[in-house]
């Protein structure tokens, strides 16, 4: 407890979601705004307690379902513009500064991978909408006072706006990792109108044929969500890669290619499921998406190549070089000059007597 006092967030949430955390937090970007949203909140509860404003009637009171979130009052719409919109496209600036100024090739030189730097942009972002959202709730169950509000319609609200909040902070990410305002912005309604086109054939088959928000749908949701953020932290981590070989297939692009096919997967498997599990292909092409930027790898029983050394497996060995030789640079070493060992000279016979 001392530790989580003394530096605000303890390490073991990981190096890069602390330092993210840490700057934000700290900045006058989320302070000032984050006041203001509160003055957005208690506005819109002043207008529905003026105006006597109730619910609206929603037919599939789910998880994901955009349209509840329109026909539950001015608060629900003020917080879906702020933690849907406003924060999570903050992100679109988020990778661009690591790979402008070649962040990402120190941080890489460590021991973190592209995935937790992708993940600790991405936790960081969405616990800021998480926070706020959270902060907001005390205003929802402030309306119980007016009437007419249903506490299941209020908990789709909050699952829904997390779900939605979610997926376009890995999409703002992904696109902030191409160069231009231009291409972030092409890439970025690629992905919300792939994300918008697949979950809402999923939703839309399946609430069809359950006649209501039951299992499978929240299912389909669950699935829809996960997928997406799956793609959109693919496409970020994609960006990150230092060395593409000449055999590969550059990662991003097939990235952009499955957002845009992932629509007709989904209906294909919603109409071979008969509009209950299209699920199968969201999780199936989320699971392409992180497996797409794989590098061939040799299996582990694989052993690797002998050295092919000329003359046998062991080098020539080096001329010996006497001692006390100086060698300079660009002269090879003089051979040794061998010294023969002093021989004795043989004695002299002594003269025998006269």
């Amino acid at each position: 407890m001392e530790a989580v006092l003394k530096n605000d967030l303890p390490d073991r949430f990981g190096s890069m979601l602390v330092k993210e955390m840490r700057q934000n937090m700290r900045r006058g970007s989320f302070v000032i705004p984050f006041l203001a949203v509160h003055a957005l909140a208690i506005a819109a509860v002043i207008v529905e307690f003026q105006t006597g404003a109730t619910e609206g009637f929603a037919e599939m009171v789910g998880m994901m379902n955009i349209l509840l979130l329109g026909s539950s009052g001015p608060l629900w719409l003020a917080i879906t513009i702020v933690c849907v919109v406003v924060m999570p496209l903050g992100g679109l600036v988020l990778m661009g500064q690591e790979l402008d100024e070649g962040n990402h090739e120190l941080l890489l030189l460590t021991k973190l991978s592209r995935w937790k730097v992708v993940r600790g942009k991405f936790f960081s972002l969405w616990s800021l909408c998480v926070l706020t959202l959270f902060s907001l709730l005390p205003y929802v169950l402030v309306r119980y006072q007016i009437g007419g509000i249903e506490l299941v319609r209020d908990l789709a609200c909050t699952l829904t706006v997390l779900g939605l909040s979610g997926v376009v902070c890995a999409g703002a990410i992904g696109a902030s990792s191409f160069q231009g305002l231009g291409a972030r912005m092409a890439v970025m309604v690629l992905f919300l109108g792939s994300t918008l086109a697949s979950g809402g054939i999923a939703l839309a088959a399946c609430g069809a044929q359950t006649k209501g928000a039951g299992v499978f749908w929240h299912l389909n949701a669950f699935a829809a969500t996960l997928c997406f953020i799956m793609m959109g932290l693919g496409l970020a981590r994609s960006r990150l890669r230092l060395v593409i070989h000449a055999y590969e297939v550059k990662p991003s692009f097939m990235v952009v290619g499955l957002l845009f096919f992932t629509p007709f997967v989904v209906g294909m498997t919603t109409a071979m499921t008969a509009g209950f599990a299209g699920l199968v292909g969201l999780v199936g092409m989320g699971l392409v998406a992180v497996y797409a930027d794989v590098t061939p790898k040799a299996p582990a029983w694989v052993k690797a190549p002998q050295a092919n050394v000329p003359g046998g497996a062991t080098p020539p060995s080096q001329p010996a070089v006497a001692q006390g030789t100086v060698l300079t640079q660009g002269t090879p070493p003089a051979p040794a000059q061998v010294v023969n060992p002093p021989v004795a000279a043989p004695e002299k016979p002594e003269a025998p007597p006269g």
